[in-house]
């Protein structure tokens, strides 16, 4: 035998043994498990993702007659929570994850005003599962649609008593359809500007806990015909397991009583600098507030306000840099009072119109609505959202008739009108310094606003017009946007263009 595989070298080049040794290792690595799935899988992590939202939708006080109404459950039914490593990625695009399979075969049905309660966390488990490693820049949260299913339905559907309807609102009138729109369908979008502290980050073999705020009472708008319609308003971020919040108490600044049903916010700043509303809630009885859980790493404004049955308003009070685990303890809110005697009090009230049109032709838009104030803190101006002394609800205004365009609207366009009942003061400014709050007095002078409009498409909630938003800072005369207390002043109107 050894005579023969001499034989066999001495006839073969070297060359020609090499390139079959070649093949045979290819082949054995190949057999051995080159192409199979359970040895070489890409490096994979653990994502378990949860639904909160702060309850915020109770009617401020004094204002039930231009709210939608108070409700006392929201009903949405969620089949698929996803995710993609890129921000353009489209509905249909190759390469969405499932954060929570589980949804798939059995949708969970969720009441956004009565999640679990888990001390101040507001939670619902979704589900988990394992995920490529990598970065995720978007996020999408898909509802079961109301008309005949094409996924399971839940078990019990607290909507049924309307048909075959599986997303409702329930007030003091009864149980409504909650209507949604196309983007349902194809998945609520969270946007990489609404995953606060960046990308959802997935490493290998390591655990992360993904939560979705649904700012409930902002997603909710009310129509002309008196259906409710589902805009949403999510945000996202990786949350620490100790569940470290925001906490604090809002009182007023004389008395040092606790202020029921005061609104209190969490905003972050977007691409100009402007704070925006990320996370909202009301005051219990004891002025207490609580958000939980939070973005790890986050850091946000704390803004708040409030207005009394009896219609006392009070100023607007930001706490700059405030990080997840800070309770503030007590958050002096000043109540607006006449500067001198018989001089009117209360609140002021901004009213405008916005108009939407295409070229010459009329267009149909959502326009949602803030006031904006603007503070001093050293040499920096930092400007922040008001919240307002209604419900976020009725500050979508619906563009979709011309027969109230004020004379001087572009020709053919559509209008709307809006109504901002916002503090007529300056804001009380808290700042943080070795973990105390310190609280600057309200400057003295005009109470300047800019009013904000958003235009998005009223059947697929996507940013329309161009650009999407609009800003003024002048009132009817050209003069600036100044608010007094008890009276209206009426801004310059916000004209759209480009709304294709």
């Amino acid at each position: 035998m050894i005579a023969h595989a001499l034989l066999w070298l001495k006839r073969h080049p070297v060359s020609v043994l090499l390139a079959s040794l070649v093949v045979v290792v290819a082949f054995v690595v190949i057999s051995c498990g080159g192409g199979s799935p359970m040895m070489h899988s890409p490096a994979a992590g653990m994502v378990s993702v949860s639904l909160s939202d702060p309850p915020s939708c109770a009617a401020a006080a004094g204002t039930a007659a231009k709210s939608p109404g108070t409700f006392s459950s929201v009903w949405i039914t969620i089949v698929s929570v996803k995710a993609h490593i890129s921000a353009t990625a489209g509905a249909n695009s190759s390469g969405w994850q499932e954060l929570a399979p589980q949804l798939n075969a059995a949708p969970m049905q969720v009441d956004l005003l009565h999640l679990p309660a888990n001390g101040q966390c507001l939670l619902q488990q979704l589900g988990s599962a394992s995920l490529p490693a990598g970065d995720y820049q978007q996020i999408r949260l898909i509802l079961m649609a109301n008309a005949a299913p094409i996924w399971p339905v839940p078990s019990t559907n607290n909507c049924s008593a309307l048909g075959n309807v599986f997303n409702c609102v329930v007030n003091g009138s009864g149980t409504h359809t909650l209507d949604l729109s196309s983007e349902a369908n194809t998945g609520l979008k969270i946007p990489p500007g609404r995953i606060m502290g960046g990308p959802l980050h997935v490493t290998a073999d390591q655990s992360v806990d993904l939560n979705i705020d649904f700012n409930t009472c902002a997603s909710i708008v009310q129509q002309g015909n008196g259906a409710f319609r589902l805009k949403p308003t999510l945000t996202a971020g990786v949350v620490s397991p100790n569940m470290s919040g925001i906490s604090g108490q809002i009182v007023d600044s004389v008395t040092l009583q606790p202020i029921a049903a005061a609104t209190v916010t969490l905003q972050i700043p977007d691409n100009s600098g402007t704070d925006r509303i990320a996370m909202q809630a009301m005051t219990d009885s004891a002025g207490h507030f609580g958000f939980c859980p939070l973005p790890a790493g986050a850091v946000f404004d704390v803004v708040s306000d409030a207005m009394t049955s009896s219609g006392t308003a009070s100023n607007a009070t930001v706490v700059f840099n405030v990080t997840g685990g800070s309770n503030l303890g007590a958050v002096p809110l000043v109540a607006e009072t006449p500067a001198t005697a018989g001089a009117p009090t209360g609140p002021g009230t901004i009213q405008g119109t916005v108009t939407a049109i295409n070229g010459t032709t009329s267009a149909s838009i959502d326009a949602t609505v803030s006031g904006l104030q603007t503070v001093t803190i050293g040499s920096a101006s930092h400007t922040f959202t008001v919240p307002p002394f209604q419900t976020p609800a009725s500050l979508t205004v619906q563009v979709s008739s011309s027969t109230s365009c004020p004379t001087g609207s572009p020709t053919g366009a559509f209008c709307g009108s809006y109504s901002l009942i916002v503090p007529a003061s300056n804001p009380n400014v808290g700042t943080i310094a070795a973990g105390k709050v310190t609280f600057t007095a309200p400057a003295t002078g005009d109470v300047l606003y800019t009013v904000e409009a958003d235009a998005t498409n009223p059947t697929s909630n996507a940013a329309m017009c161009s650009p999407s938003s609009q800003t003024t800072s002048k009132d009817s005369t050209n003069m600036p946007l100044k608010v007094t207390p008890g009276a209206t002043t009426n801004a310059a109107p916000i004209d759209f263009s480009g709304c294709s």
